[in-house]
């Protein structure tokens, strides 16, 4: 017999008894989940056993709105959780939403949460998870978004996966999932909205055809992965598509032909750094919604269609580093919300058009080694955002417009190795100008004194032109890493602090300059004083002097002509100092010590701690077996190389030279290289220090390969050769000694030194060309000793073990790859870490093409401590939105 309530008290007392009984019973599971997890930051403090009642103002809990209340949403994401994963929260009857990413959860994909059969949403992102995904993910029916991006998932991509046909967003990038990706994975999820296989280096597969019969696919990110063989046709079925991201893998062939037709809804396109080719996608505008193309770093060559005026929406337009060739579109310069245009090393032509001024929003301009003509355009001042323009290696020609850096935002120009001509025009309206290149063009005139009014001009090249006159007294206001002037007709006194601080070749090629250290010294008022005496004495003076010049010329010839018999051990000396050192080469030889010994100097000899008689210390490598270069062409490569400057490369501050040896002068660091920190047994730095060495060492590579011209390798990249300043800032050492010794020598000494074996790439045995890509590795094996804690090469149960081996060995026979961090680390580090060895791992891939470049390293290693990247964001009603 049914029971009911006519009093409406008692109705009210029974429904509330339920709701309590009910809640108390969610209560519980979720206070056994809590009792399995830590909680430092005390976060989940308001679940407790006095407040049952209040089950859903608890953290991270949402219940249904209507009665009987029960729990649907956990949502605890950035926490700083850790501990296990309990499935009590599996009872829950009504869970259909989990979200713990962004925690430090350190364990497998939990099975118990097969049982969570209500599950909608299950986040378990940017945590420590590892292991692989568990063949029982096929029970999840109501599954719509599965998101276990930014872990240490290995393995193999399951088929299994394919059983989920209510998924929407399928989230499983930056892992370290490995093999082919089967094509039945995605035979049955037509519902797809969001698939992210990026960042996976392991995976060595091609795209899977089913792909492209995803009709409600809206973004595809495949990049930096391991994909490649070539795109399939089938992708112009992705009717939906408005994000494509294949870049960075190793695809080839060619563009489906229909894909810019086909696809009206793309809003942004990357496949760059791949090595695709073919022609430009025709009808790539056709939805007129396009922001973003980028097609840089392939082998695309031909025309670019003049129908870019179809793009009113683009942004971002990158072409950079391909073939493609013909005039340069006219229309591009007209979009209204253009902001980015990239397009050098490319062998396009035209001339830009005055109506560059009506972009009103341009901010980023690289158009260098291409071979555009025509004068700089009048309108390039009146674009106001502009704040890089960088146009050289060209054939732009005519008088600089006098509004050309008027932008108030303007940070870089470069427009060296032109035919410009006439006078640099006063500058000063262009405040946050940092560096201003003009250099190799046919400018004459005075330097403008308005340059010193720029108070963060900091790089400055007007070498190889006409200009003459004086420098400007003012600019030794600025602090200037870079001036150089060389190769004018300046004349007169250089300001002091541009002398003292600059490498001399800077000022080379102007005879008529003088100062400290010059070849002219500067001795006008003692002339001026002399010019007063009367005429004889002037002469008998001039009488007196040359005898005695011939008297010392003499007896220096007698005493070089008797030291030459002799034979003296030291030989011949020559010296080329770009710094006033005061010192001379007998003065480095005596100091040439044991006691001034700094180790064993490394394959090409030994280095010294020199005192000067000016109290500083130098640091000098003596280096022999120099090879057969002549004294001219020596000079020409150590000056090459001297006068590179860079906050991250130990400044080369002159040079000795006999007939067996050269002895190269480099500044002293205080805390000796890494290596030799790394390699005692107290080895401690905190992981910040760590981390700022290798931003460093980073951007010195990248300086030399891509920055300095000519464009230099290091070749023997190695802890030991990267020193430390008294903050621990690092400077990279013996860099391009293969240009002084000469290849032949520098190959078998290399070869000699086996310590150095482990920072050598694979294919140094085979390749018979040095490339960037063999520095990358170095880098990547620097990186892992910086994570590791360990030494390149250490040995272990009697063998000798490098260390990028070791890790791998590691990660593949233990528990994850957080089992190879070193542990004198604290753990609040260990997403950086295991981030900074990904990084690492993939500077050391195998495969040469698989490397990024030094400048994608730096992106990468600065972005760990503020990730930007796109995420899938579960709203709380049930749908999706995307976040930057």
């Amino acid at each position: 017999m049914a029971t009911t309530f006519k009093n409406p008290f008692f109705l009210s007392l029974f429904l509330s008894v339920f709701i309590f009984s009910s809640g108390s019973d969610e209560a519980e599971l979720l206070l056994t989940f809590k009792d399995s997890i830590e909680d430092p930051l005390n976060s989940l403090s308001t679940w407790s056993n006095t407040s049952f009642s209040h089950v859903c103002n608890w953290t991270g809990i949402t219940c249904t709105t209507t009665p009987p209340l029960s729990v649907t949403s956990l949502i605890l994401q950035g926490l700083n959780l850790s501990g296990e994963i309990s499935p009590s929260i599996c009872q829950l009857p009504n869970l259909s939403h989990l979200n713990l990413a962004n925690n430090l959860f350190n364990q497998t994909i939990p099975l118990q949460l097969s049982r969570c059969r209500t599950l909608e949403t299950l986040n378990l992102s940017n945590n420590l998870i590892w292991g692989t995904i568990p063949d029982q993910i096929s029970l999840f029916s109501y599954l719509r978004l599965l998101d276990f991006s930014k872990n240490r998932v290995e393995g193999r991509i399951p088929s299994s996966l394919g059983s989920l046909k209510s998924l929407q967003v399928l989230n499983l990038g930056s892992n370290l999932f490995s093999g082919t990706v089967p094509s039945s994975v995605f035979g049955n999820l037509s519902e797809l909205v969001v698939l992210d296989l990026s960042v996976n280096p392991f995976l060595l597969s091609e795209i899977p055809e089913q792909i492209g019969k995803l009709g409600k696919l809206e973004q595809l990110l495949l990049q930096r992965s391991g994909f490649h063989g070539g795109i399939p046709d089938s992708f112009v079925g992705l009717q939906g598509l408005e994000i494509l991201d294949l870049s960075q893998n190793n695809l080839t062939g060619e563009l489906p032909t229909r894909l810019g037709l086909a696809l009206a809804n793309l809003i942004s396109v990357d496949v760059s750094l791949n090595k695709l080719s073919g022609s430009f996608p025709t009808g790539i505008c056709h939805g007129k919604g396009l922001i973003n193309l980028s097609l840089h770093t392939n082998f695309f060559t031909g025309l670019i269609p003049d129908s870019l005026d179809d793009c009113s929406s683009l942004e971002r337009f990158q072409v950079q580093n391909n073939g493609f060739s013909g005039d340069f579109p006219n229309a591009l310069w007209s979009l209204p919300k253009i902001r980015l245009i990239r397009a050098e090393n490319n062998r396009f032509s035209g001339e830009l058009p005055d109506s560059i001024s009506n972009v009103a929003q341009l901010e980023q301009v690289e158009i260098d080694n291409n071979t555009f003509t025509g004068r700089i355009p009048q309108g390039l001042g009146l674009v106001k955002s502009l704040y890089r323009f960088s146009a050289s290696v060209n054939g732009f020609y005519g008088d600089l417009p006098p509004n050309f850096c008027n932008s108030p935002v303007m940070s870089i120009i470069n427009l060296s190795h032109n035919s410009l001509s006439g006078r640099i025009p006063e500058l000063t309206k262009c405040r946050k100008l940092v560096s201003l290149s003009l250099a190799n063009n046919s400018l004459y005139g005075e330097i403008p004194t308005s340059l010193a009014g720029l108070p963060v001009l900091t790089y400055l090249d007007l070498s190889n032109n006409n200009l003459t006159g004086p420098i400007p007294q003012e600019l030794q206001n600025l602090k200037l890493a870079l001036f150089n002037v060389s190769f004018n007709r300046l004349s007169g006194r250089v300001p002091f602090s541009l002398i003292s601080g600059l490498p001399a070749s800077f000022l080379q090629g102007n005879p008529e300059l003088c100062g400290p250290g010059l070849p002219n010294s500067c001795s006008e008022d003692w002339v001026r004083q002399q010019s007063a005496r009367p005429t004889k004495l002037i002469c008998a003076l001039i009488s007196i002097a040359f005898a005695a010049g011939i008297m010392i010329v003499a007896t220096a010839f007698f005493v070089m002509r008797r030291s030459s018999k002799k034979k003296s051990r030291s030989g011949s000396w020559h010296s080329v100092f770009f710094y006033p050192l005061r010192v001379t080469e007998q003065d480095l030889i005596a100091g040439m010590d044991e006691k001034s010994a700094l180790g064993n100097g490394g394959a090409f000899g030994s280095v010294y701690t020199i005192r000067l008689p000016s109290g500083e210390f130098v640091a000098v490598k003596k280096l022999l077996n120099v090879g057969s270069q002549s004294w001219k062409a020596l000079k020409a490569e150590i000056k090459t190389l001297a006068k590179i400057r860079h906050k991250n490369i130990t400044k080369l501050l002159g040079f000795c030279y006999c007939e067996d040896s050269i002895l190269l002068i480099y500044e002293f660091l205080a805390n000796g290289s890494l290596g030799d920190l790394i390699y005692r047994p107290d080895f401690q730095l905190e992981w910040s220090v760590r981390m700022r060495i290798a931003v460093g060492v980073a951007q010195g590579l990248a300086y030399l390969h891509k920055d300095y011209v000519p464009h230099l390798l290091h070749r023997n990249v190695k802890s030991r050769n990267i020193l430390l300043d008294t903050d621990f800032e690092p400077k990279l050492t013996d860099f391009a000694l293969d240009r002084i010794v000469g290849e032949t020598v520098f190959q078998s000494s290399m070869v000699s030194e086996l310590g150095s074996c482990c920072y050598m790439a694979p294919e140094h045995g085979y390749s018979k060309k040095a490339t960037e890509q063999m520095d990358v590795y170095s880098f990547g094996v620097v990186l892992l000793e910086l994570v590791t804690g360990r030494q390149a090469e250490q040995g272990e149960l009697g063998d000798s073990v490098d260390v990028v081996k070791w890790v791998r060995r590691k990660i593949n026979m233990t528990n994850g790859a957080s089992q190879v961090l070193d542990p004198k680390i604290t753990s609040s580090s260990q997403h950086e870490m295991l981030d900074a060895l990904e990084i690492a791992l993939r500077c050391t891939s195998v495969l040469p093409e698989k490397r990024p470049t030094m400048f994608e390293v730096i992106r990468l290693l600065q972005s760990l401590d503020s990730k930007t990247s796109l995420r899938i964001v579960f709203s709380g009603d049930g749908e999706f939105s995307t976040s930057g």
